[in-house]
């Protein structure tokens, strides 16, 4: 999957300046987040849980303005619960920023 991580870099580069190595480390930290939510959607046992987890991942991705996974989400949130497809795009779209 392409993806475009401009937002998320330019988000980056004004909290951080030119200080690669922190932008690494942010960044990092940001898919890891991404990648636990990710987890929990698919470890999901009830509706509830995949909403929540698939609504919080909506909001990481909302914060740095990064539209395809924020899509993915609300197309999560919209779809059945454990979606195995749309549970793919998701880390294809993580996997995609890191």
């Amino acid at each position: 999957m392409s993806f475009d991580s401009g937002p998320l870099d330019r988000y980056l580069m004004a909290a951080v300046g030119d200080d690669a190595a922190m932008m690494m480390e942010l960044r990092q930290a940001f898919t890891g987040s991404a990648r636990d939510l990710a987890d929990l959607m698919r470890r999901a046992r009830c509706d509830a849980n995949w909403h929540v987890a698939a609504l919080r991942l909506k909001g990481l991705a909302a914060t740095f303005g990064i539209v395809p996974l924020i899509e993915l989400a609300e197309e999560a949130m919209a779809g059945v619960p454990g979606d195995p497809a749309v549970l793919r795009r998701i880390h294809g779209a993580i996997d995609g920023i890191g």
